[in-house]
């Protein structure tokens, strides 16, 4: 069974070479534009073992989901690695809203397959 990892981004461009990235590698992708449509995923199916997400999503949209999955018990053990282009400035903030990690934007293609390993 191939993990599963959703990516949450509203850029299609970056969305895409994510979602390139990860399947190239044998991961079963799937993806959400926004955080409400993330957080539907995660309570209409079987966790993913990784979320990715875009913090600059649609108006602080990706920092709504992060403090609305960590309200719910049930979602808030699913690991969510954060995805900024301000990275040492949000890092703190991100990981007490129960992120697991930052990642920097653009992401690094090696950075990105090490962290989805640790979840495989």
């Amino acid at each position: 069974m191939r993990a599963a990892i959703l990516v949450v981004e509203d850029d299609p461009d970056s969305c895409a070479q994510i979602l390139t990235l990860l399947e190239g590698e044998g991961y079963a992708v799937d993806t959400a534009a926004d955080g409400y449509a993330a957080m539907t995923y995660l309570r209409s199916r079987p966790p993913p073992r990784l979320v990715l997400l875009n913090l600059a999503i649609a108006a602080d949209d990706g920092w709504l989901f992060l403090t609305a999955r960590r309200a719910d018990a049930a979602l808030a053990r699913v690991p969510v690695v954060a995805l900024s282009d301000d990275g040492q400035s949000l890092r703190a903030a991100a990981v007490a809203l129960g992120a697991a990690g930052l990642l920097v934007k653009p992401v690094d293609a090696a950075a990105l397959l090490v962290t989805a390993s640790r979840y495989r």
